[in-house]
């Protein structure tokens, strides 16, 4: 069985004799005669686990030494037991104050030497266990929290996948509407009207949700979905539907955990509010301005975008050019002017963001 190392300090040899022959049995044995040597010890192989030190010693004394082994992150946690011939209360009270675990009296009694040693001993092996259980359930944590996100985020994707098999022309359209609002929230996280909100766990749960948007075409009748011409007025009211199957789905989701989720909500905001207009003519709600949630206003600006890019049915895709003059002319009216401002002065990363994620509908 390995012995613990401790280190023994005292100027005087008969001190480090007398403790050495008494211990030896039990510790792996180190001596310092000086403040100085037991600094340089300190930091050699192995490291001591208790450190018994003279408090009166020449140039560095007992408390000197103490303090610098409290500043050195290496040596801090090592637990310190004055030993002294000195009786006075304010003595010990100050050794306290700077970190000592326990005094002990010359001159040195080997059974309480023993139990103290023994018990000092003892206590940092405990903490020690304590400490590394700690790192190890930290760790655990960790990994298991991590294991969550990524099962979240598959979950979230393979949703959104949902809405993206029931309209196939879509192709790429949740990475690229994705990272345009990410794109969008980093733009105004300085922004007067937004650094409120854009800070990075917001940024994160709304990039998380936003391929979200579109989970409710999964209620949209085949006939409508996927018709190759223009909708009837009628059957434009029907995709409307969309917005309300999609947060009501959501919502459902949030009663069956019965416990709030932050990027649930945030996902059942660009559900629900992401085709209303700053100037209240959009839907399901006609709300306007402010009372638009942040997260649904740049969901428009990302969304419109990448419709006007892409090919359907129904249109060819649009030149990205083109694509943002018509943002910008909406500018006051669809969008809020402070998001289309933002998405103005980072179109070229949207571009970029397209190039990287295109599929065949989407201009080269």
């Amino acid at each position: 069985m390995n012995k613990p190392p401790i280190l023994l300090v005292d100027d005087e040899p008969t001190t480090l004799a007398t403790m050495s022959r008494i211990l030896s049995p039990l510790y792996q044995v180190r001596i310092a005669n000086s403040g100085e040597r037991a600094l340089e010890v300190v930091m050699t192989k192995p490291r001591p686990e208790l450190i018994l030190l003279d408090v009166v010693m020449p140039h560095l004394s007992g408390f000197d030494v103490l303090q610098i082994l409290q500043r050195n992150p290496a040596t801090q946690d090592i637990p310190v037991l004055f030993v002294t011939s000195m009786e006075g209360q304010e003595d010990e009270e100050h050794g306290f104050a700077l970190g000592a675990v326990d005094y002990l009296s010359k001159p040195i009694k080997p059974a309480i030497l023993l139990a103290r040693v023994k018990n000092h001993l003892t206590l940092k092996h405990a903490l020690d266990f304590l400490h590394d259980k700690n790192l190890f359930l930290e760790a655990e944590i960790g990994r298991r929290m991590q294991e969550n996100l990524v099962v979240q985020d598959a979950s979230i994707r393979a949703l959104a996948h949902l809405a993206e098999i029931r309209d196939p022309e879509t192709g790429e359209h949740i990475l690229r509407t994705q990272n345009y609002v990410r794109i969008l929230s980093h733009k105004l996280r300085d922004h007067p009207r937004f650094s409120h909100a854009m800070h990075n766990g917001f940024i994160d749960m709304l990039a998380k949700s936003a391929p979200l948007h579109d989970i409710g075409k999964v209620g949209i009748p085949d006939q409508i979905l996927l018709k190759p011409g223009k909708l009837t007025p009628a059957e434009y009211d029907a995709m409307k539907m969309h917005t309300l199957f999609g947060a009501q789905a959501i919502e459902e989701a949030e009663r069956d955990i019965e416990k709030p989720v932050a990027f649930l909500g945030l996902a059942k905001e660009v559900a629900r509010w992401h085709h209303e207009r700053w100037d209240g003519r959009g839907y399901p709600d006609r709300l306007a301005g402010d009372s638009i949630p942040v997260s649904a206003r740049l969901m428009a600006v990302a969304d419109v975008f990448d419709a006007l890019i892409s090919k359907r049915s129904y249109k060819p895709a649009m030149e990205f050019s083109e694509a943002r003059d018509i943002i910008l002319a909406e500018r006051g009216s669809h969008f809020d002017p402070d998001v289309a401002d933002a998405f103005s002065s980072c179109f070229e990363q949207f571009v970029e963001t397209a190039r990287c994620y295109r599929d065949k509908g989407v201009k080269a």
